[in-house]
């Protein structure tokens, strides 16, 4: 079925894969970006509305102008360390700024969102793999806010008949192999990105945040997830909105958790270049372990990823920093 899209934060890293999967599957899709952290190249030529979620009036005029059939939204500040620095400026932004655009939606009558949400509300894991049934205990601001939305979502399903799918991410990586997009922060806070702009030698070295957790090297370990499997998601999502009232959840992941070390020591074979390091303390908010338990994404929505080695991964995203189209590298 063919759908009106409005992707929020569809210039970013995430969205713009999203663009791309949701353009290639026949929709129609408008972007709704603030570009304080995506770029307008990154949407190779889709219609983009330029906005804030913390001002009403912009989501107004996006309504007003396009029809849209459901959102997906990826707007959000992502940095865990920043929000312990900055709680209020995390909270503002993820929280307030949804609940603005569920107003607007609400105003519009459209009834369906996809929202992107983080293992982060998850907290200290209690297992090795992680399903929905979890105990949720976020322990940073980050997870906080997206741990907010969701019972935002919940709350609105049961008050307003609001149709929500919630699709908590482990690690996003990688990039869209023909290496037109890919992941382009400024500044950039991810592992896979900060070990390639390292071995590309734009980093004079990495810093490995924390060498005494309770794990196989005394690194963190986490569950790499390629951005095109997420954004495979997310279309099934819309399908399955479809047929199912309410608000619901699932974790995304591949459930294979690589410490840091171990992804240094893969991109060091892959690149075939040195990736010096250092050993830095814990970073407040870090998790020691977090993997997923995707067995309920795949068996109610049907998703099944497609990129699910390390290497692959890796690779993808080696070859769109080797050559950046856009972003602060860009020609470097």
């Amino acid at each position: 079925m063919k759908r009106n899209i409005l992707v929020c934060g569809g210039a970013g890293y995430i969205g713009s894969h999203m663009v791309q999967l949701l353009l290639e599957a026949g929709h129609d899709v408008v972007v709704f970006d603030n570009l304080s952290s995506g770029h307008v190249e990154a949407i190779l030529g889709v219609p983009l509305e330029r906005g804030d979620l913390l001002n009403p009036q912009d989501l107004d005029a996006v309504f007003k102008k396009h029809k849209v059939d459901a959102v997906i939204h990826f707007a959000a500040l992502i940095a865990v360390g920043e929000s312990v620095e900055k709680p209020d400026l995390y909270y503002r932004n993820n929280v307030t700024g949804t609940l603005n655009l569920l107003d607007a939606m609400r105003k519009a009558g459209v009834d369906r969102i996809v929202f992107s949400s983080t293992a982060a509300v998850f907290g200290n894991p209690q297992r090795d793999l992680i399903d929905e049934t979890h105990p949720l205990g976020p322990i940073n601001p980050y997870g906080w806010s997206k741990r907010m939305v969701e019972q935002v979502l919940s709350d609105m399903a049961t008050a307003y008949g609001l149709r929500s799918v919630a699709l908590r991410y482990f690690n996003a990586a990688g990039a869209h192999p023909n290496g037109l997009i890919g992941e382009a922060h400024s500044p950039e806070t991810h592992l896979v990105p900060l070990v390639l702009l390292t071995a590309l030698g734009i980093r004079e070295k990495l810093s490995v945040f924390g060498s005494d957790y309770e794990t196989r090297d005394g690194t963190c370990i986490r569950d790499y997830i390629h951005v095109l499997d997420l954004a495979s998601a997310h279309l099934l999502a819309l399908d399955y909105m479809d047929t199912h009232e309410g608000a619901h959840r699932f974790n995304l992941g591949n459930g294979n958790g690589f410490t840091n070390l171990e992804v240094i020591q893969t991109a060091k074979r892959l690149t075939n270049r040195p990736i010096p390091y250092d050993m830095a303390p814990r970073r407040a908010g870090d998790s020691a372990t977090l993997v997923a338990d995707s067995t309920r994404a795949k068996t109610e929505l049907g998703w099944k990823p497609k990129f699910d080695a390390l290497e692959t991964i890796i690779e993808t995203a080696w070859r769109w920093h080797h050559e950046p189209k856009y972003g602060p590298f860009a020609g470097k």
